[in-house]
């Protein structure tokens, strides 16, 4: 038996798809992203998900962490990843405090509500695994102490597709924690010399206001989770998934946790849109930002492939 929710009401599903127009309106008068690729990350935060952007250098990774840090009224926080950055440098750790005579809790960036990870792949595993149960469970535990983190609570991290030395390549459990991975790419030579009119006084990120709040942004992700999915939808995901497990391209398709995600975006995307319930067309446009970088392939396959893999599925599988 399906648990019962509370339907969402009208006005919220518009207060949300409005607060979604605003927030793209604000971040892109400061950053040159393309409409497609602002929708992916908005649907990642609304539907309370992580963000990896791998791209080349100075196509506006950062800028675009910054963009949405600054456009809602909330906290911000920035980690450098480098091989020597312990896990306590980004969860935090206990000090000892001579006055009281006792140890005392002495939170990292990660309680911040928006928190970039810049370069993540730099970091070493061991670090890199500190953010896991920051970013699966929104807590932190440290000496057995458990402490809850801000919300809401976005991990943007950024790393680099074509440096590898003295990286260290993220495991598939941490690739996963993440419900999108997109790309910025380079502008057309139009938005470019834009850009450069736009930035040549100065840093336009900085002049950004907030148009929204912390309550706001909570409010539109309760909201999300209440948008309706049907049973036939819910089974067209999960022949999305088995068929990604069936090609021969692959070793290791979408896990049930790819499934969770898709669902869980796909609604949120509906949200934006203004409607009170999820489409197949929603699976379909979240389908490859939110399955392709949880695939193994298998060897000797090109890392194209993963997203022809999730094409294939998203063509040859048919919504009832």
């Amino acid at each position: 038996m399906e648990p019962e929710q509370t339907p969402v009401a009208p006005h919220e599903s518009e207060a949300a798809a409005s607060l979604a127009r605003r927030l793209a309106d604000n971040i892109t008068q400061a950053v040159q992203i393309r409409e497609r690729t602002l929708d992916h990350v908005l649907v990642a935060l609304l539907a309370e998900g992580h963000i990896l952007v791998e791209d080349y250098p100075g196509v506006g990774k950062t800028a675009l962490a910054r963009a949405i840090a600054r456009s809602i009224d909330c906290q911000f926080a920035r980690v450098q990843c480098t091989s020597d950055l312990l896990p306590a440098d980004v969860v935090g750790t206990n000090v000892y405090d001579e006055r009281a005579h006792r140890f005392e809790f002495r939170p990292g960036p990660v309680f911040a509500n928006i928190v970039l990870v810049d370069e993540i792949n730099r970091a070493s595993p061991k670090t890199q695994s500190g953010l896991l149960e920051c970013m699966q469970e929104r807590s932190v535990t440290v000496d057995v102490q458990t402490h809850e983190l801000a919300r809401p609570f976005l991990v943007l991290a950024t790393q680099n597709p074509i440096e590898y030395e003295g990286t260290y390549p993220l495991p598939e459990a941490q690739v996963d924690r993440f419900m999108v991975r997109v790309s910025l790419g380079y502008p057309s030579p139009v938005a470019e010399a834009s850009m450069l009119s736009d930035h040549e006084a100065g840093d336009r990120v900085l002049s950004l206001a907030p148009i929204a709040t912390a309550a706001d942004v909570l409010a539109a992700q309760d909201a999300a989770t209440r948008i309706q999915a049907s049973k036939a939808l819910r089974d067209y995901v999960v022949r999305l998934l088995w068929r990604t497990r069936e090609d021969s391209r692959v070793d290791l398709g979408a896990s049930p946790r790819a499934g969770l995600m898709l669902l869980r975006a796909a609604k949120a995307n509906a949200m934006m849109q203004g409607r009170d319930h999820a489409l197949p067309d929603d699976v379909q446009a979240l389908a490859e930002p939110v399955l392709a970088h949880r695939l193994v392939l298998a060897p000797d396959t090109a890392r194209t492939a993963a997203r022809e893999v999730v094409g294939d599925a998203v063509s040859m599988v048919r919504a009832r």
